[in-house]
C-alpha cells in the first residue's frame, strides 16, 4: 500500500505544475480589442420562418470613428407556426436577439468579432462578415460590403 501511496504522490507532483501552467493559459487575457464608441447604421434580418432548430442571421452596421463594422448574431430558432417569435429563448437566454439600444453604444472589436452589451450587462459576441449584401437603406454600409468583397 505504502508503493502506490507513493507513486500516488509522485504523479500529482508532476501533474500539478503542468495543470497550473495550462489553467494559468487558458485564463490568460483575451488578445487586444479596440474599444469605440460606435454608432448603429443599418441592421437586416435573414429570418429563417417555419423552423425546427434553424438559424436566423440578424446583421448591424456600426461606424466607429472612420471604421465600418458589419457582423451578425446566428441564433437558433424553433417558430414553426408562428415566425415572429423564438420558443427556444425560454431554454436558453443567450439566443435572445440583441437589440441595440438607441444610435450610439460602446463596443469592442478584433479581427473576428464585435463585442456589444445587453441591457442586463452580459456581453454578446457579434462575427465580423462582409459578404453579403444585406443592408438596403445605409450607402456606407453597401459600400464597406463592396470593398471588403474586392
Amino acid at each position: 500500500m505504502r508503493v502506490y501511496a507513493c507513486v500516488r504522490a509522485l504523479l500529482w507532483r508532476a501533474v500539478s505544475p503542468a495543470l497550473l501552467l495550462a489553467s494559468a493559459v487558458s485564463f490568460a487575457a483575451t488578445p487586444d480589442r479596440q474599444q469605440a464608441q460606435a454608432q448603429v447604421l443599418d441592421h437586416a434580418e435573414l429570418l429563417c420562418d417555419n423552423c425546427f432548430f434553424g438559424p436566423s442571421y440578424y446583421y448591424y452596421c456600426f461606424a466607429a470613428g472612420d471604421k465600418i463594422l458589419i457582423g451578425y448574431q446566428r441564433t437558433q430558432v424553433l417558430n414553426w407556426r408562428d415566425e415572429s417569435k423564438n420558443y427556444l429563448t425560454r431554454v436558453h437566454r443567450a439566443w435572445t436577439i440583441w437589440t441595440p439600444p438607441g444610435e450610439s453604444l460602446p463596443i469592442s472589436y478584433d479581427d473576428k468579432h464585435i463585442w456589444v452589451a445587453r441591457p442586463d450587462g452580459k456581453q454578446v459576441k457579434l462575427t465580423l462578415d462582409y459578404s453579403r449584401d444585406v443592408f438596403r437603406s445605409n450607402n456606407r454600409c453597401q459600400q464597406a460590403v463592396r470593398v471588403k468583397d474586392h
